[in-house]
């Protein structure tokens, strides 16, 4: 919990910087136009990507298997995507690299870690 809370307080004071020195250096129409622009291609990316990974865990759920990798996708397309709707450049580019597929490979290996180190320390329990 300590950590969720660094995170909002220091996340947003750097976006602010990182947008206040991007004003300064391109300008404000320039840097508006960025931030829009990023928000449209986000939503676009995370709804492609999102039907596909449904598709796929259907597919998977109609022939018996147990879809886990794909649900890591999905919740990384949801971060990702949730992450560029955001205005700031640090959310932009930690959702772009949730949203490609090399980089997302990254994160599911971070997310499957922790979800085993949750299950060992029994903080967090599996219902079969």
């Amino acid at each position: 919990m300590r950590y969720i809370l660094l995170l909002l307080i220091i996340v947003p004071a750097a976006e602010i910087g990182v947008l206040l020195l991007s004003g300064n250096t391109i300008g404000l129409w320039p840097t508006l136009a960025i931030i829009i622009f990023t928000g449209i291609l986000g939503a676009y990316l995370a709804k492609k990507q999102g039907l596909e990974t449904i598709r796929k865990m259907q597919e998977q759920l109609r022939y018996g298997q147990m879809p886990g990798d794909t649900i890591l996708d999905g919740v990384c397309i949801l971060v990702g995507g949730t992450l560029l709707l955001t205005p700031g450049f640090i959310t932009d580019a930690v959702g772009f690299t949730l949203l490609a597929p090399p980089t997302r490979r990254l994160y599911k290996r971070i997310l499957l870690t922790g979800i085993k180190k949750w299950m060992e320390k029994g903080t967090i329990t599996i219902i079969r």
